[in-house]
């Protein structure tokens, strides 16, 4: 999970480089598209490809696109007139007949054949529970838009789609770089230098105070460094032991835990989850007997995330209360229909996967020991562990995140020991040198730097069938992403917890592997470029990664700076002491409120963090939590009838807390 002040109202915008509108009247629309569609724009400046079951309609110099949602999300892209940007974004919106309060407006590195592209954000009210954002992209003189209006619950179900949409989101006749064909440069001192260089240059650049990385290539370790410090206003270095939550890296170890029982015989991808572990329930009877153990770390069954109730009851849950709380869990869409990301389910998936290994050992436990014979131990994996006791000694990295003054302060540990009870989803501690070898035996195919095989070819590659689509070439597998989207196939996944942000990627046929942890929110943005610039060093591809990370820092600090101003610090002291002490919701658990000097914090048990006030461009109040350990959290007053309420909200779902009397 990341929170920073920049997320609040802004990252939905700034993750969806395409979104798509509040109630339109009913308008006569074309069939939805059968299969995926490449279209191009009426003034033909531009080409994108309409996902199947989408609908399109040509309106003037605009082309409007429609999700299959009944909620009024619609996209335009407008080639306009206009040669000034700011002009070419007020002439797309008439399209759409809205006309948003501005906030934000920052410029992306050129990319995709693009001159120019500028983003566009507004001050939208919480209550209105829509994504509204404009995106401008110019070649030569002209300027294509586009204007969108989206559901948060549709752009959180369908933002693989709109990522799609955005990555062949194009000017018309261009032809995409790729790397198919090419023969990848070795990485020598030269080009290994350039790489560090560039690290520490944006460790600086982002303020993260530690960042460690490696580099395996044709089966031996060739950079294996840290950079900066463990913890803020403090000396030791970061080195390539010491050890990081990997958090969500997790999930692909939990996976080869998974491939070994398969190899041995003791599991099949294909059983019924049920009949493996039979307490296991998802939603009602008939969607958990669609569940196969494949189906749990797919990403692929429509499970939408629904985190708060780990982020705010983390603490009191275990893991049997996590598998009881995925029973009252449903999907949002069919089952190989739409990448949906789902923690719980991940969870499920190792413990049933411990269950296995162990038959009728504690949840908790029965993973743990799976993990550590199965994974850890033949792995040489030996300062990686589940223990936060225990990798919070000696070499180990502290978590960072800005303050309200855009300061970096070292971030207190409570929200990150939440995902303890549901570990196989992102609970591990790591280090680069670790999880290096664990790199090097997928490069090898499941055979360890002896010759001795460690798994079988099948089971471990398994792993890597594609079971939903990310993107165009981009596919989520078995808890790893598969990438041939540049010609050249990688695969990886990330890691994001409060403070924590990494990256482990490897190119099986050029035998090159990397790991970049991070110990600061800001570490989330180093590692698009890192992957990017080591493309581009082995491929001669165009130089994008330093542009893209200066394009990004420059507009972090302008979005972290536009959220604040719409921020009352200190709050609004009648809104402060209107708020009750205690609120209650059956899923959530408590929030309590307490006031010293004029300010007020709440406690949800797993972090506390101050609030301070925000009013919404509707009328309503917002108050928003400002501590780095849970910045961005926000929730909203629902006062009604003399009752007093507090709403907190995800893409898909809402929580009320009523006053506790």
């Amino acid at each position: 999970m990341h929170r920073s002040l920049n997320l609040a109202a802004l990252a939905i915008a700034l993750s969806l480089a395409l979104a798509a509108p509040v109630a339109f009247a009913a308008e006569p629309q074309a069939a939805p598209a059968a299969t995926e569609t490449s279209l191009t724009t009426p003034g033909g400046r531009a080409t994108f490809l309409l996902p199947a079951g989408w609908t399109s309609r040509v309106q003037g110099n605009a082309v409007l696109i429609m999700p299959p949602e009944a909620d009024g999300s619609r996209s335009a892209i407008v080639d306009v007139a206009a040669t000034d940007v700011d002009a070419a974004v007020a002439e797309a919106w008439q399209v759409l007949g809205l006309s948003p309060k501005f906030l934000l407006a920052t410029d992306a590195a050129p990319r995709d054949g693009w001159d120019q592209r500028r983003f566009y954000d507004y001050d939208i009210p919480a209550n209105a529970k829509r994504v509204i954002n404009a995106s401008a992209f110019r070649k030569g003189k002209a300027w294509t838009v586009v204007v969108a209006d989206v559901g948060q619950a549709t752009a959180e179900k369908r933002a693989s789609q709109y990522g799609k949409i955005a990555q062949r989101f194009q000017p018309a006749g261009y032809t995409r770089e790729t790397f198919a064909g090419r023969t990848a440069h070795k990485l020598d001192a030269a080009r290994l230098k350039t790489i560090t260089d560039f690290v520490e240059a944006m460790r600086k650049q982002y303020d993260v105070p530690g960042v460690a990385i490696g580099i395996v290539e044709d089966g031996k370790v060739v950079m294996s460094r840290g950079f900066g410090v463990r913890e803020l206003g403090k000396p030791a270095p970061v080195d390539g032991d010491t050890r990081f939550m990997i958090a969500s890296n997790t999930k692909a170890l939990t996976t080869l835990m998974l491939a070994k029982l398969v190899d041995a015989g003791k599991l099949d991808w294909n059983a019924r989850a049920e009949d493996v572990y039979p307490a296991f329930k998802l939603g009602d009877a008939a969607t958990t007997d669609k569940v196969r153990i494949h189906h749990l770390i797919c990403a692929c069954t429509g499970l939408p995330r629904q985190d708060m109730e780990w982020l705010f009851e983390g603490e009191k849950q275990t893991p049997e209360s996590v598998m009881t709380t995925l029973g009252t869990m449903q999907p949002t869409s069919g089952f190989g229909e739409l990448f949906q990301y789902s923690n719980p389910m991940a969870a499920a998936a190792g413990y049933i996967g411990g269950q296995v290994a162990y038959p009728g050992s504690e949840l908790g436990a029965g993973y743990d020991k799976a993990m550590q014979a199965l994974v850890f131990d033949p792995l040489g994996m030996h300062h990686t562990t589940f223990d936060y006791a225990k990798a919070q000694t000696g070499d180990f990295a502290r978590p960072h995140g800005y303050d309200i003054d855009h300061k970096v302060q070292v971030m207190d540990m409570g929200l990150n020991d939440t995902i303890i009870a549901s570990r196989p989803a992102g609970a591990a501690w790591s280090t680069v040198n670790d999880l290096l070898k664990y790199v090097q035996m997928e490069i090898d195919r499941g055979v360890l730097p002896d010759g001795k095989r460690y798994i079988g070819e099948a089971a471990l590659l398994q792993r890597r069938e594609p079971q939903i689509a990310l993107g165009v070439d981009r596919d989520y597998a078995m808890a790893l992403m598969v990438d041939k989207s540049d010609g050249v196939t990688v695969v990886d996944h990330g890691g994001d917890m409060g403070g924590f942000h990494s990256n482990m990627m490897w190119w099986p046929a050029q035998k090159v592997g990397a790991v970049i942890l991070t110990n600061a929110d800001e570490g989330v943005y180093l590692r698009g470029p890192f992957k990017r610039r080591l493309m581009e060093l082995m491929f001669d591809g165009e130089a994008q990664a330093q542009a893209t990370a200066d394009a990004n820092a420059k507009a972090n600090r302008e979005g972290f700076d536009a959220f604040r101003k719409l921020l009352q610090i200190p709050g609004d002291a009648a809104a402060l002491a209107g708020l009750a002490p205690r609120y209650h919701n059956d899923a959530l658990g408590d929030i309590v409120v307490s006031r010293q000097g004029g300010k007020a914090r709440i406690d949800v048990g797993a972090f506390s963090s101050e609030i301070v006030t925000q009013p919404q461009p509707d009328g309503s109040l917002a108050f928003v939590t400002i501590d780095p350990v849970a910045a961005g959290f926000m929730l909203i007053r629902a006062d009604k009838d003399g009752k007093r309420a507090l709403v907190v909200r995800d893409g898909q779902h809402e929580y009320v807390f009523d006053e506790v009397k």
